[in-house]
Formats: C-alpha cells, structure tokens, sequence
C-alpha cells in the first residue's frame, strides 16, 4: 500500500506493509474489498460518490482501476459541502414547516382551535412539549398543552406569571429571555405535563400581535436530549411570530363578533306578545338569507299605565342590509324618544321626518303607526299611515277591510300630512299591518308575477278567528312559497288581534280586573 504525503497526514496508520483493513476506516475498506473481488461487481460511487467520515472530517471517495488489478482512491475533503447542503435542505424543511403553520393558524378565527394547533405544532417540531399560553383573564391564565405525538389539553391555572422567569415579561410582549438564562429546575408543576419527567431546557418566548401581545409560547426538552440552540431559538421565535398573528387575528374577529351580536340585538325586531289585554304577533324576514336585519322593522311600545293606549310601529326603510337597518335604529330610538307624544301621530312623524332630514342619511322610510286600547270586549285602533300600505282589518265573517289612512313618506319633503282613522276590533278580529316586501314579493308559477294586495286579501279572509301568531306566520309562509327561492325584499308583518275574552278577573283580589282568553 502507498499513499501520497497528504493521504499520510489523514491516515498516519497507512505505511508500508499494512493491511489496508487496519490503515483505512470500514467504509473505505468495504467499498475497496467490493471492488476487488473477483467476478462481476458494482463499481463503488457508480450510482453516487461514495461518501464516508474520517476524524471529523467528511470525504468522497473515487477509486481508479489500474492494469494489474490495483486500485487508487483519491479521497476529496467534502466537509463544508455537505454542511451547506444539510443546512440548505434544513432551511427548506423549515420553511416549508413555517408555510404549513401559517396556512393551518390562520384557517380558523377560533382562538381556542388556534391555541390548540399552536401548541401541538409547536410539540411535533421543535419540542418534547408545548405551552400555549394567552393573557390572563381576571387572576387566570388560558394554557393549552401538547406533549409530542399527544392531544393539546386546555386548561386555566391561577398564577402570577411573572413567579416564572421570562413568562411574564413574554405575556408583556417583550423580547425574549435566552434560554441558558433560565434554570429548568425552576419550571413550576403547572407547566410541566405530567409524566413529562426532568425538564432539561426551556424556550419561553412572545407570541407577538397586533399592537399588542398575543400570549406566550413555552417549549419544553427533556433532560436527556440537547439542549435548545441559539439557532432553534431563532426558529422558535419565526413560529411564535406566525402564531401570534393568527391567535390576534382570531381574538380580534372574536372581540368583533361579540359587539356585532350586542348591536345586533338592538337592530333586530322583538318578539311579541300579549300586552294589556290585547294579542300581538310579528314576523320579519331579511332581503337576504344570510342577514339578520335588514330595512324593515316594527316594535310594541306597552302603555306606561294601565288605561292608556300601547303604541305600535312598523316601518320601511328604502335600501336594504347593512346601511338600512342603521337608519332603522335610528328611526326606532327617535319613536321611542317621542313616546310621550304617541297620542298624536301626526306631531310624532312630523318631528321624525324632521330628524331624519337634518341627518347625513339619503334615505327616506315610510311608517304606519296604531295606537292600541283594550275597551271592554273590544280593541280599539287609531290608525296613521306615513306613506305606508293602508292597514288590513280581519272580521269575524272573513271580511278584509282595507283602512283608509294616507299620508306623505317620511324623511324626503320638508312638510309632511297624514291622516288618521279610527277602527274597533270584536273578539277574534285582527289587523295586520305588513312592509311591500310581502305584496312585492315576484315569483308564481311563472316566476314574474307579484303577490299582490288582492292575493293578500284573499289569504287573509281565510285567517278569521286565527290567533294573532298564527296569521303572521301564514303570511310569511305564503310569501315564501309564492318566491320560490328568488331574490326578494325585506319582508314584515304585524298583527293585532282582539282575544276573544267574556270577562274580567281579579288579581289578588285587590288590583283591578284583567280581561282573560
């Protein structure tokens, strides 16, 4: 065996007369003896150089076949390629992992789903464990914990994060404490999962949000693998980064949809009932299925005193969505604020109309309103209509009566008129007040056809004697069929309803009787 002054310097054992099993490392000595049997044979490297370590150095090795059967292997120092190499193909493992977090957090606007996944991301690739933790509520802290290959376990523990080093100052959203500076025998119980064994190393670090911090992250290491690196925790740092934004997004969305469910709330018509002797009902569907208000609206004012009349509105705002039903709020606050004038519904709408047209809104509404008083057996009306279908009053004999109440819409001239009628109701008659959306409502048989007041008419004569819920809903059920799943406008009914009562009762026997059904 001969080798060059070089090979020498790297094989001091390689000197004349020694087996080459004893000179070189196995793997050169395995490729070298596969060569040289006798017979066919794979030549080393052929599919790939031939790649092995010695010291600590990593080599290719490429062997020459000389006449005479020798070989020669010429070994190239390939140390710093291939650190290049696996820290290239580390880098595009790790982007790639980044690209999949990014894509999986932000795919839900649950804060829980997205501590749930951040933890158990966080677990399966750069920890033993994980701790997602979000800011405290109240004396409680929110932790999500993952071990690897395990399910994220949600809980609340009652600490002071700031008793465990770096946590709070991550929760505060400040730059992370190196994980040398943190001593794993100070990891308190509640962090560390059960089983889990001796902590070895600890990251904590910031899940960063929008304008401020989203939580923590804690990743755990068990004592007997290495330590984090300062690259790793790096890396951490890129995912938490990630995750924070997706747990912000997600506290964010569920901050908004709250509010919007409150003010929701308020935009919404109410449900009604029986008040003062006399029985209401009301149905309202939306232009669009997936909306819940819209520009119709009604509401049921009850009398502030037993003996006075409730006041009832319901109203139409031009538009539709969003924008309308804003314009409907206001229009219901302003009535509401104008109670004490309900006994004359001309002065109301004319300080209405007033209202709106000193507004930065466009939109105009047009509004009927009935004062409602339960008289013996009877329910008197006092109809006033602003620019709205006339009102529909139900007989006992299945007559429908259309009131005569006109006037001019509300919120587009400077001067408005109305008029106001007055109607009695016997027991088990009815009077529906009802948006256009219903009687505009286009479909049929062929499609292209309304409605219509006439269609309306001819469906209520069949509703004499019918409870008050049940004609609102047979409208609305009628009005549904007749669209057959087409676009259509915002639609609304109340109804009115005398009960069909025979006496007074006592309450306690000392309050003044109440009419019963």
């Amino acid at each position: 065996m001969r080798c060059n002054d070089a090979a020498r310097l790297l094989l001091p054992a390689a000197v004349p007369g020694t087996p080459l099993v004893d000179a070189v490392p196995q793997w050169l000595w395995t490729a070298h003896a596969a060569l040289t049997r006798p017979g066919p044979h794979a030549v080393p490297g052929a599919e790939g150089p031939l790649r092995g370590v010695i010291g600590e150095r990593r080599f290719e090795a490429h062997p020459t076949v000389r006449k005479g059967g020798s070989v020669a292997w010429w070994l190239v120092d390939d140390t710093d390629h291939q650190l290049v190499r696996e820290a290239l193909h580390m880098e595009r493992e790790r982007t790639a992992f980044l690209g999949k977090a990014s894509s999986v957090l932000l795919s839900s606007l649950n804060l829980g789903r997205c501590m749930d996944m951040t933890a158990q991301m966080a677990a399966e690739n750069l920890a033993d464990a994980a701790l997602a933790i979000a800011p405290a509520r109240g004396q409680r802290l929110p932790v999500v914990t993952c071990l690897r290959d395990g399910a994220p376990e949600a809980s609340t523990v009652a600490v002071d994060p700031d008793d465990v080093p770096g946590l709070g100052e991550a929760l505060r959203g400040f730059p992370p404490v190196p994980s040398r500076w943190i001593d794993p025998l100070t990891a308190p119980d509640w962090m560390v999962p059960e089983g889990f064994g001796p902590v070895g190393s600890i990251v904590i670090t910031p899940l960063p949000g929008h304008g401020v911090a989203a939580g923590a992250l804690v990743l755990l290491r068990r004592s007997q693998n290495t330590a984090f690196s300062d690259d790793e925790e790096v890396f951490a740092r890129l995912f938490a980064a990630r995750a924070g934004a997706a747990m912000s997004a997600a506290r964010l969305y569920a901050e908004q949809a709250a509010i919007t469910d409150v003010l929701m709330r308020e935009l919404l018509p109410p449900t009604l009932h029986h008040i003062s002797g006399v029985d209401f009902a009301g149905a309202y569907r939306p232009s669009a299925d997936h909306e819940r208000i819209g520009g119709d609206f009604y509401d049921v004012h009850p009398a502030p005193t037993e003996g006075e009349a409730s006041l009832v509105s319901l109203g139409d705002v031009c538009g539709k969505g969003l924008e309308a039903a804003v314009l409907t709020g206001k229009i219901r606050n302003t009535l509401h604020a104008l109670l004490p004038l309900a006994d004359d519904h001309q002065r109301m709408l004319s300080l209405l109309n007033t209202a709106l047209l000193s507004s930065h809104h466009t939109r105009f509404a047009t509004l009927v309103l009935a004062s409602v008083i339960r008289s013996g057996n009877s329910v008197d009306l006092k109809l006033t209509s602003g620019g709205h279908p006339s009102p529909l009053i139900i007989r006992a004999d299945g007559t429908v009566e259309e009131t005569d109440t006109t006037g001019t819409l509300i919120g587009a001239l400077p001067d408005i008129s109305s008029s106001t009628v007055a109607v009695s109701l016997a027991p088990g008659e009815s009077c529906v007040l009802y948006t256009d959306g219903i009687t505009e409502a286009k479909g049929g048989p062929m499609g292209d056809a309304l409605f219509g007041e006439e269609r309306l008419k001819r469906a209520l004569s069949e509703c004499a004697g019918t409870p008050a819920e049940g004609i609102a809903e047979h409208v609305q059920m009628l009005a549904a069929q007749w669209l057959g799943g087409r676009p259509h406008d915002d639609m609304a009914v109340v109804v009115i309803s005398a009960p069909r009562t025979h006496h007074l009762s006592a309450v306690d026997g000392h309050t003044r009787g109440r009419f019963t059904a």
